[in-house]
């Protein structure tokens, strides 16, 4: 299976918000469209990425103020982005070593969407469920 698979099927929306907004603003969004990660994309370009992980040990663990530090402050900046047509196997892959829990998808340098390591692990159990299906019925022929 690939990633194209995963976006035919939770579609490909992507939220993104500017750099320059606090990380209060980037948390109401993300709140509003009930999403973990949200993608920083400027003139069409991908410059980060901004996580609840990062408001927790970037603002919250430091006593910072959400209201008063600006997105660009706390973003990734070095996005890890996979292909449509890269395989599941490559994106478990890359969560682990890289130690992220989202992807954002491109192709000719524009994001086209976003997986998250749920939807991967979701993925990974249907076509595990499919193969058990498929060699239970072979046993009982």
């Amino acid at each position: 299976m690939t990633v194209n698979q995963i976006l035919s099927t939770k579609g490909k929306e992507v939220y993104s918000v500017l750099s320059t907004i606090t990380v209060y603003e980037a948390l109401g969004v993300m709140s509003e469209k009930n999403i973990g990660a949200i993608l920083i994309i400027e003139d069409t370009e991908l410059k980060g990425i901004l996580s609840e992980r990062d408001y927790a040990r970037k603002i919250a663990l430091k006593a910072k103020s959400s209201k008063k530090t600006f997105v660009y402050e706390i973003m990734e900046k070095e996005v890890v982005t996979v292909k449509p047509s890269d395989s599941l196997d490559y994106c478990m892959e890359l969560m682990d070593s890289k130690r992220v829990r989202h992807l954002p998808v491109s192709e000719n340098n524009t994001v086209i969407g976003i997986i998250s390591i749920s939807d991967v692990v979701k993925a990974i159990i249907e076509m595990q469920k499919a193969t058990i299906k498929h060699l239970d019925s072979y046993i009982s022929q």
